[in-house]
């Protein structure tokens, strides 16, 4: 076996690779890739071993270059989790060593991996998560009998309240997606990304067939929104947004009702709710009562010049509530500057 580090936006068949597999995620596709690339100028180092033409290994790396946080290697920015492809333990080794010295080489000032967890037992993560998974492999009645009683209540009252959701894939759903997106992020003191990022997602995801977008409206008029990505049979849910102030009509459960409905109806094996953090419980509580299975994943960071993991969690709570306070304008230009550098 012969380790390549290779660019699959430069590889035709990137994603029949990828999915040959049988473990990657969205995350691991290259319409992803290529809007990471093309949003925030990420270089994209993955690393691969193969045998017989097929990966046996798979652990893909963006260099995030800043003048401002520095240079490293993360797999991936903006990516839930993004777990190694490896057969065995010992390939995965053996690959570890060679990003340490490409990290070396190329001055990356740490390595981070999300949701290695798994080959890295023993050493120390820097950040945990939860994920929710939902299997969809069952018939959808059955599905909906293993909700939470409350999850199938609120599902019925956005029916009676005058709620309904359209499965949508147009340009207008994503700009209709993205102004709720933007107040959302300001009550929860969190900038937005630019409306860039989404325009990237919508040019290439878009093309690639691999992704969703799912509108609640009342009175004609969106109340929520999710983005939900797809490949291979598998779906992540990336993004929600919604307008407080409709909470009351539960559009979000009709949300993801619809939109669970749509993947079991185009045959996908299961639908991952995305990472969760620990201290999140309403959120928690709320992916909890979809009938999921809970799971944790662990980011961990590596320094080089350390030689060493290391426990460095990003505080955010105090930044987030002086950031939800300035004027919107401020607010939503921090998001266009600083996200290139926090990715």
């Amino acid at each position: 076996m012969a380790l390549e580090i290779v660019n699959p936006l430069e590889i035709g068949n990137w994603d029949d690779l990828a999915l040959a597999t049988g473990e990657a995620s969205f995350f691991h596709s290259s319409a992803w890739a290529r809007v990471l690339h093309e949003s925030y100028g990420y270089k994209p180092v993955y690393f691969v071993l193969k045998k017989n033409n097929e990966i046996t290994c798979l652990m893909p790396f963006m260099e995030v270059d800043s003048w401002l946080t520095g240079k490293r290697g993360v797999s991936l920015p903006f990516s839930d989790y993004c777990r190694p492809l490896c057969t065995s333990n010992q390939n995965f080794e053996e690959m570890v060593e060679e990003v340490r010295k490409y990290a070396r080489e190329a001055g990356w000032k740490y390595i981070e991996w999300r949701d290695a967890g798994s080959f890295f037992q023993k050493e120390t993560d820097w950040s945990s998560y939860y994920v929710h998974t939902l299997s969809l492999e069952r018939e959808p009645e059955k599905i909906l009998s293993a909700f939470r009683d409350s999850t199938r209540r609120n599902i019925k009252k956005a029916g009676m309240n005058g709620v309904s959701v359209e499965i949508l894939n147009s340009y207008d759903s994503v700009r209709h997606y993205y102004r709720m997106h933007r107040i959302t992020r300001k009550q929860h003191g969190f900038p937005p990304q630019p409306f860039k990022f989404f325009e990237k997602i919508f040019q290439h995801v878009i093309a690639a067939k691999k992704w969703i977008v799912a509108i609640a409206s009342h009175q004609s008029k969106p109340i929520a929104g999710a983005i939900f990505f797809h490949f291979g049979d598998r779906a992540v849910f990336k993004y929600g947004a919604s307008d407080r102030k409709k909470h009351c009509l539960r559009p979000n459960n009709l949300v993801m009702w619809e939109a669970i409905k749509w993947c079991k109806g185009n045959s996908f094996r299961e639908l991952n709710f995305g990472r969760t953090r620990f201290e999140d419980r309403g959120l928690v509580q709320f992916k909890d009562g979809w009938g999921t299975e809970r799971e944790v994943i662990k980011y961990h960071k590596y320094k080089p010049g350390k030689k060493a993991f290391v426990k460095d969690p990003v505080r955010l709570e105090m930044s987030s509530r002086f950031l939800g306070k300035l004027p919107s304008p401020i607010f939503n230009l921090v998001g266009s500057v600083l996200y290139r550098h926090v990715g």
